[in-house]
């Protein structure tokens, strides 16, 4: 690309189409994604046949467990799909990956509202993730091969704002589906396939980059075992780590603070309804402190690069995990630090654009998608541990809090590995 646009209006239609691609994808990544986020704990003691008014703390506790299993199975289809979607990525082409992911994650979300034991919904959760994790880095690839680099910075931000518009639109359909028209939790999964009907217009309207066409003909085509060959090596080890300790200590937070919510809620005497709405509006306000977050983040890194603003915001996540969750707090002041916790979650915005360009463009969505969803498995591997781990001979009693406090400290290495060893993009990558 021998000029670098200067304004929107400068862009070609490949870049704004491609843009527009992408960000609507990961929206329906934030919905998909964060539909069962809502519902989880009540929705699995409803498979478990278990009314709210009936529940004991064993059956909680039980809940409990079997709820962190399918988010922990949904990271690691989330891992498994970006490894995978990735590569297809760099077999099949950008745009036709970018299809298929979203036809993946549409249909088995929407399959969920199907589930009639708490096993069934593992199952569709894990297959609906293989197309959430394909769509990170197949959409990473796309806008990192049309749009200039100077733009990167404010596009990662741009991009990720998508998810956490997505998952306000999640908000929203809970809000809806719950609250005003009072329906059942499994009918929430309905709402998921709405994103199918995108494919419709990618196939027509978005075309493959040339960068991926130029290095398809001309380019033999290097296999998975590359990212580990001399030149890569470094890199990947280091990402993977990197991105190992973040994803586990945030999917920690995504998880667990809405369970630790309801828990405190009801320990305080909130009805079912009250306990559902704070539930809903911690995840409101936790993207919109995200969303604002994005493009903190956008503007550190266009300052001070990649690699020291990660380290810096990885530092922050971490000290406003403290705050949250050192002690025991009542429902009221955790919900109104959600804002200041999500806000340090614009750190996961600057891997969406320093990522791809550190690997060739044959390797491109299968390294940023192996490396960072190489997270997921960690993470969910974290989500059940960090559960259970504090738990450990209290009998049934079940305190989130201390899933929480104890997750946080991973941040404490991710931010000093950043600070020291992350790579940052070269001036000259695509």
């Amino acid at each position: 690309m021998s000029e670098r646009p200067q304004t929107i209006a400068d862009l070609t239609s490949q870049q704004k189409k491609s843009g527009l691609a992408a960000w609507l994808g990961w929206m329906f990544d934030g919905l998909d994604m964060h539909l069962y986020t809502l519902v989880a704990l009540p929705f699995v003691m409803q498979l478990l046949g278990t009314t709210a008014g009936a529940d004991t703390a064993a059956v909680k506790y039980d809940a409990n467990i079997k709820s962190a299993l399918i988010q922990a199975a949904f990271l690691v289809g989330w891992a498994l799909g970006g490894a995978f979607f990735g590569r297809v990525g760099d077999l099949l082409g950008r745009t036709r990956a970018l299809n298929l992911t979203i036809l993946t994650y549409a249909a088995f979300t929407g399959l969920s509202f199907f589930a009639q034991e708490w096993w069934h919904l593992l199952i569709f959760r894990f297959l609906a993730a293989l197309g959430i994790g394909g769509e990170w880095a197949v959409g990473a690839s796309l806008l990192a091969e049309t749009w200039p680099r100077r733009w990167r910075p404010w596009l990662a931000a741009v991009l990720q704002s998508g998810v956490n518009v997505g998952v306000l639109v999640a908000c929203i359909a809970g809000w809806l589906v719950l609250g005003v028209f009072d329906a059942d939790y499994r009918v929430i999964f309905l709402v998921g396939i709405l994103p199918a009907l995108l494919t419709l217009w990618i196939r027509k309207a978005v075309p493959e980059t040339e960068q991926w066409q130029q290095a398809h003909e001309s380019s033999e085509k290097p296999g998975i075992s590359a990212l580990f060959a001399p030149g890569l090596r470094r890199t990947t080890l280091i990402t993977l780590t990197i991105c190992g300790l973040g994803l586990t200590a945030h999917w920690a937070l995504m998880f667990w603070h809405t369970n630790h919510l309801r828990a405190i809620a009801e320990a305080a005497q909130w009805t079912k309804e009250a306990r559902d709405g704070l539930a809903q509006r911690a995840l409101y306000w936790m993207m919109i402190g995200s969303i604002v977050g994005n493009f903190m983040a956008g503007a550190l890194a266009w300052r001070i690069g990649y690699r020291r603003s990660v380290g810096i915001i990885f530092a922050a996540y971490f000290v406003m995990m403290m705050i949250a969750y050192a002690v025991p707090r009542p429902p009221e002041t955790v919900l109104w630090m959600l804002p200041l916790i999500g806000a340090c979650q614009g750190v996961f915005a600057l891997f969406t654009m320093c990522l791809p360009p550190l690997f060739p463009t044959l390797l491109r969505t299968t390294g940023a998608g192996f490396c960072y969803n190489f997270g997921r498995i960690a993470s969910a591997a974290g989500v059940v541990l960090f559960g259970i781990l504090p738990q450990l001979g209290k009998g049934a009693v079940f305190d989130q809090r201390l899933a929480l406090f104890y997750s946080a400290w991973l941040f404490v290495p991710a931010a000093v590995l950043s600070w020291l060893l992350l790579p940052e993009p070269t001036k000259d990558a695509a």
